[in-house]
């Protein structure tokens, strides 16, 4: 037992208290404050409009998150596309920020949806994974770069998911079976389903000249920003 964590001996896990909810809030603030201030080619922080885009991006995949076409009971779920709103802030603006605003979205995750084991568990599963999904960035040079850096923020999710379930839950694995292929299998049944029916969508040439247009208005936006600058 201590001030942010109660053992909860039935489920083998640990449980948040109230001063442990509100840390985590703290967190999350310093968070968001962080993106807000990061820099952005020569500009000193976001733009309003850049900073409510994140905001939105996380809001949309914190409620589409709870739309689950199927759950699995030692975590992870099918959701309504919620991973593709954090892929999209790292297409659109970058490595830095997609990856802060998917950290962001991993710590709304770990309030709204805990599961405490260990804290590198923690980090593996909430911050890190999520933030993971901002790597789409890696691509934000691309005018067809979303599907590509939608797989490998993906795929980077789902890489941290397996190690956690590697390292912290090898004794979840059925008698006789390789805890390796274990998790990799488990992980893959909720990520790959999302991942691909993600992929058919923005495939569509409405939605890919949709999210080119966003990417559009938003580097025209730094464009202008930034000859005001000078």
């Amino acid at each position: 037992m201590s001030l942010f964590l109660n053992w909860n001996e039935e489920n083998y896990e640990y449980v948040l208290t109230t001063p442990g909810y509100i840390a985590l809030a703290l967190i999350l603030v310093a968070v968001l404050v962080v993106i807000a201030l990061l820099k952005k080619d020569n500009r000193q922080s976001l733009s309003a409009g850049e900073m409510s885009f994140c905001a939105a991006a996380i809001a949309l995949s914190t409620v589409t998150s709870f739309i689950k076409f199927s759950s699995l009971p030692y975590g992870g779920s099918i959701t309504l596309f919620s991973m593709l709103f954090i892929c999209l802030t790292g297409y659109v603006f970058g490595t830095r920020i997609g990856v802060m605003t998917g950290v962001a979205y991993g710590m709304v995750q770990l309030i709204t949806g805990p599961y405490i084991y260990h804290p590198i568990q923690v980090i593996l599963d909430y911050p890190a994974a999520f933030g993971a999904l901002g790597l789409a960035g890696l691509f934000s040079r691309s005018k067809k770069g979303i599907i590509p850096g939608y797989l490998v923020g993906v795929l980077c999710r789902y890489a941290c998911h397996v190690v956690s379930g590697y390292v912290f839950f090898a004794s979840y694995a059925p008698e006789g079976t390789n805890p390796v292929i274990y998790t990799l299998g488990y992980n893959a049944t909720y990520i790959l389903p999302e991942m691909i029916a993600t992929i058919v969508v923005i495939s569509i040439p409405a939605v890919t000249d949709a999210i080119s247009r966003i990417r559009l208005m938003f580097e025209q936006e730094t464009a202008g920003m930034t000859q005001h600058n000078y």
